[in-house]
């Protein structure tokens, strides 16, 4: 019988309704001995970590990025991420941002009578272009709501793999990316080869206006460079979950300038706690009783 180790309390009753026949436990109010061969869905707390080191066969980390993650929790025989479980949300999230961008929210709030009712300069998001760098769970589901607003969508990933979804143009590079684009969304896990991605020389191939949205790791970005590019207006806004550090200090610049909307790492937000890295865990418990190959498996080596 498989036991189920839980460092997050969220847990245990999903499992238990699915899998009634396996030994659930509840990390946070156990106190016996770790079982050897047990399954771990990890949280990030001492418990989850000293259960990681008694044997574990595979664990199942909570999020997506694997970098910032304890190695403690990367040396089980097994370890999956939660790949694509926050696509509904940030991809929400993500089209929030554009509608704004587009609309040119806040700027065109109206706190009193202007010059000129009933007309804003605004250029909605019809026919305006889209690149995404990144095409796995998160950049499908932006493709999927940027093509129902009539947004034409391309997509930069290292695989060259045909679109999963209809209509996207798939790109091997990103020089190839950035001189067309109206929005660029950054949706790729933070690697040695994406450190840095944007920096002043991929920002002085963009598109003059360019919006950018990163949804992904703020390493991605030269905030430095990208200061710069705000301020000479090659870069319209940025639209920013994520920064380096985090938390950012107070006094930062990003707080403060004009052209930058900034959230605390929350576009994964929206939907009960956990439930997409929750449900993703229930079926690859199933797969993992029938012997076959787990979603989201990870590659330390790679980095995600």
């Amino acid at each position: 019988m498989t036991t189920v180790l839980c460092g997050v309390t969220q847990v245990v009753d999903p499992v238990r309704r699915a899998f009634p026949e396996m030994d659930v436990i509840d990390l946070a109010s156990f106190a016996g001995p770790i079982p050897r061969d047990a399954v771990l869905f990890s949280g990030y707390d001492q418990k989850s970590l000293d259960a990681a080191t008694s044997g574990v066969a595979w664990i199942q980390l909570p999020g997506t990025g694997i970098d910032g993650v304890n190695p403690i929790l990367l040396d089980a025989p097994l370890v999956t991420c939660a790949k694509g479980a926050g696509a509904i949300p940030i991809g929400e999230y993500v089209l929030a941002a554009m509608l704004a961008s587009a609309r040119n929210f806040p700027e065109f709030w109206i706190k009193d009578a202007p010059e000129m009712w009933n007309f804003q300069a605004t250029v909605g998001l019809v026919h305006q272009r889209l690149g995404l760098v990144g095409f796995g769970g998160i950049g499908q589901r932006v493709a999927v709501l940027a093509q129902a607003f009539g947004m034409s969508v391309s997509a930069l990933r290292r695989s060259a793999a045909p679109s999963e979804v209809p209509g996207v143009r798939i790109v091997d590079e990103l020089p190839a990316l950035l001189p067309e684009l109206d929005h660029l969304v950054l949706c790729v896990p933070s690697t040695p080869l994406t450190k840095g991605l944007i920096n002043d020389e991929t920002l002085s191939l963009v598109k003059p206006g360019v919006h950018l949205v990163n949804v992904a790791r703020g390493t991605l970005i030269d905030q430095d460079a990208l200061r710069r590019a705000l301020d000479d207006g090659r870069v319209a806004r940025a639209s920013l979950d994520v920064c380096v550090p985090e938390p950012l200090p107070s006094g930062h610049w990003l707080y403060s300038h004009p052209k930058v909307f900034l959230t605390p790492h929350a576009s994964w937000t929206g939907v009960p706690f956990l439930s997409g890295a929750i449900d993703l865990f229930v079926a690859n418990l199933g797969r993992y009783q029938r012997g076959e190959t787990l979603v989201g498996v990870i590659d330390v080596e790679e980095g995600y």
